[in-house]
């Protein structure tokens, strides 16, 4: 008899420079090479395809009058009226309303093996260190994504000190690093989420392979 939901949800966590896309690549050429059906999704919430689709859209309509991407004097000028912000965020949230409760069900019924880069915790991580103010997740809208987003089958935390992350991010030339305090606060409310929830947390200063073969087992592949 076909198993209910035949499929899987293995999301992926931490902080820049901790190896998530290559740890991703790896384990979807080993679920494929064992003929698993495997899609991977960016999932960071307002930096979605489907969001960044929908931005370019408003750009190309309106202008000049949006700010353009990335970090910017103007994109922050803009995010400081509080309109902008809550249609941006209730926008964000809706977003992955649609895409947690209703793609990644479908998905995983349907037997495919579902890679999340980012999940709804990383997201919430976002929002506390970019919109402190906001108290977004008390909002209805954060309640509801909550409620109706699955569970992922598995949690994995890949964890590296802030420095290592900044010499990574130097080495990548990342175009937009978070600073150093900036790295010591979203670590920590990362180690907050780990304790809170079942998160696999996975020590990436071990060699690619090593970290690799942590994550085999955990799956039980």
């Amino acid at each position: 008899m076909m198993e209910k939901f035949p499929g899987r949800i293995i999301a992926f966590s931490g902080i820049d420079g901790a190896g998530k896309s290559t740890q991703i690549d790896n384990l979807k050429k080993t679920l494929q090479e064992k003929g698993k059906r495997v899609v991977c999704l960016w999932t960071r919430g307002g930096y979605t395809g489907p969001f960044n689709s929908f931005k370019g859209i408003l750009r190309r309509m309106l202008g000049k009058r949006l700010p353009p991407p990335g970090r910017n004097q103007k994109r922050e000028k803009a995010f400081r009226k509080r309109g902008i912000r809550t249609t941006w965020l209730s926008l964000a949230m809706l977003d992955l309303i649609l895409l947690y409760a209703f793609y990644f069900r479908w998905l995983k019924w349907t037997g495919r093996y579902v890679i999340a880069d980012r999940y709804l915790w990383d997201t919430w991580v976002d929002f506390k260190l970019n919109f402190t103010d906001s108290g977004s997740e008390h909002w209805l809208l954060w309640k509801i994504l909550e409620r109706v987003s699955p569970e992922p089958d598995n949690s994995f935390l890949l964890s590296i000190p802030v420095e290592e992350s900044l010499r990574r991010s130097k080495m990548k030339n990342e175009p937009f690093p978070d600073s150093k305090a900036v790295l010591r606060q979203r670590l920590n409310l990362y180690s907050k989420i780990a304790a809170d929830n079942n998160f696999h947390v996975i020590d990436c200063r071990q060699s690619i392979m090593a970290v690799h073969l942590a994550i085999i087992k955990h799956l039980s592949l």
